[in-house]
């Protein structure tokens, strides 16, 4: 866990969220289906003036109705009140009834006009005997209020179909100007600016709208599991508040930097500046970007100015990203590491130690050689020599900065990762990178290894920890231990990824059993854009070879 005095700003406690539900009514029409929305208040405390879907908060009476509805088999009491909570609020706020009469019938035109939306609900549906279709309501999503906002709710987003013959009428006080619109238009006149709507309605439309008819989000809706949980951060991009789920590449960046909610982490690539992730950890990025490199080739320098510094993955051969590194390091550079030997990862090493000679300083370029099997360019042969289990180690105030060498063949044969083990942290070079799964090109490169690196990957983040991954080319991955996010998730999902591939590699080669890897790549990587196909090749070689 990474260490609390060594965050970059002072803890706070988030607000605690409050419970509430959201319904989503829909109803099909012929060009697909339509939501049925609200503009809130532009007095309301939460979202003023946003267009959103009927919901409030769950009242303790609530859970006190269950009597008077139906639920699945499947319904539990939590989803059960839920439910309840959902149908009172679109009733309250919309006139919106989902209930049936005692015979079974829905609610009758002459029984609504009965009811009144400022009386006691349970009490008027159990005076007219009426039955709440509770069954008929379904969890679509699971919101939770970023952690920076002081008015938070943990809120089911539910789903169900707006009743025949029932037209929504708002209450002019919390609600005003029901609408109906297809998810498509709602996102689209956002866009244009003509239809506020806030991160978790936008994400859910995304969502929505891959979905032409109510049957067909009722049936993905059926085993009673949202499709996502979801609490976001934000950062600043371009200089403005950007948000993020969970499974976006910035989610875990600002999880490391921000975890109480502080929206104050820059997530714009830039080279010239380097970008403090904990007090003691900061990456530089080289001005290499690429289709093969991301935004370009992270330098991440570990310490401070009393321990000095360990720089680790120099880059490539850039006079200038060296001067850089060497003025971030303020000139007391201890050792340089290289997690593999590629050029976008080593070459600067030797500039950087020249650097340091030229300055006085004995620092040694550490890190595994080269194979035998290495391209030209990626010959290697390091000052020192790393082994599997070797601690490089940095004193500061007091305080110990350790990192532990990881042997982790597989990208390159002679590839290395390192744990920061105080703070739970996996520099992890080209073994696990954000947004993208790395090449691995034989002979240098092994599947095989590749996938049993992956497996001690994941005993080293449980052996130490590990919330966070730092990868040589994008954000920081991961989250809080224990969450749904994780270091090890990433882990476990890039190796079922990567199995998954391999499954599809074999069905490509079964189905063209005299077939070359020209001829298997379009079945293989059918959902690979074509042009990175010549980079997909490498990567199929290492598969088939893998499935010898």
């Amino acid at each position: 866990m990474v260490r609390a005095q060594f965050q970059l700003h002072p803890a706070r406690i988030p607000s605690k969220p409050l419970p509430a539900a959201t319904v989503l009514l829909l109803r099909d029409t012929h060009d697909g289906i339509e939501v049925l929305m609200t503009r809130r208040s532009l007095q309301a405390s939460f979202a003023p003036g946003a267009y959103v879907f009927p919901g409030g908060g769950i009242d303790p009476a609530d859970a006190s109705c269950h009597h008077l509805a139906q639920r699945r088999p499947t319904q539990d009491d939590v989803r059960l009140t839920q439910a309840i909570a959902a149908i009172r609020e679109s009733f309250e706020e919309l006139g919106v009834l989902l209930a049936k009469e005692a015979d079974g019938k829905p609610v009758s035109s002459q029984t609504h006009s009965l009811l009144s939306r400022s009386e006691n609900f349970a009490q008027q549906c159990l005076s007219h005997g009426l039955t709440l279709s509770a069954n008929e309501v379904y969890v679509l999503a699971h919101w939770v209020t970023d952690r920076d906002l002081p008015r938070r709710f943990d809120v089911p987003f539910l789903v169900a179909r707006m009743p025949e013959q029932q037209v929504p009428v708002a209450d002019e006080k919390e609600q005003f100007e029901p609408v109906w619109v297809s998810p498509s238009l709602a996102l689209s006149r956002h866009a244009a600016g003509d239809f506020f709507i806030i991160f978790p309605t936008i994400r859910t439309l995304e969502k929505l709208q891959n979905y032409t008819t109510v049957d067909s989000v009722l049936a993905a809706c059926a085993n009673e599991q949202p499709w996502f949980h979801s609490c976001p951060r934000a950062g600043m991009l371009h200089g403005k508040e950007v948000r993020f789920m969970e499974h976006e590449p910035p989610f875990g960046e600002l999880a490391l930097t921000c975890p109480d909610g502080q929206i104050v982490h820059h997530l714009d690539w830039q080279s010239h500046t380097a970008v403090p992730l904990l007090a003691h950890v900061r990456r530089l990025t080289a001005p290499n970007p690429s289709m093969m490199t991301g935004p370009g080739t992270n330098s991440y320098l570990i310490g401070d100015d009393d321990s000095g510094y360990v720089v680790v993955d120099p880059g490539p051969p850039d006079a200038e990203h060296v001067e850089r590194l060497w003025q971030a390091c303020r000139g007391d550079i201890r050792a340089i590491v290289c997690t593999h030997s590629h050029p976008d990862h080593s070459p600067a090493a030797w500039l950087l130690k020249n650097k340091c000679v030229a300055n006085g300083l004995s620092v040694k370029v550490m890190g595994l050689p080269s194979s035998t099997h290495a391209r030209p360019h990626s010959e290697f042969v390091p000052d020192k020599v790393l082994h599997d289990g070797e601690e490089i180690v940095l004193n500061s105030h007091g305080e110990t900065h350790t990192l532990r060498v990881i042997h982790t063949p597989g990208h390159a044969a002679n590839h290395l990762c390192l744990v920061l083990q105080e703070d739970g942290l996996l520099i992890s070079g080209d073994h696990v990178l954000n947004g993208s799964t790395t090449v691995v090109d034989p002979p240098d490169g092994h599947m095989g290894d590749y996938l049993a690196s992956l497996d001690k990957l994941v005993l080293a983040c449980n052996e130490w920890h590990v919330q966070f991954i730092l990868p040589a080319h994008g954000y920081v991955l991961g989250n809080l231990w224990r969450e749904p996010y994780s270091a090890i998730d990433c882990i476990q999902r890039l190796k079922a990824h990567r199995l998954k591939r391999e499954d599809k590699v074999r069905r490509a080669m079964q189905a063209l059993p005299h077939g070359s890897l020209q001829d298997w790549l379009p079945l293989a990587y059918d959902d690979v854009p074509e042009a990175l196909w010549p980079v997909a090749l490498r990567s199929l070689q290492a598969h088939v070879e893998h499935l010898g």
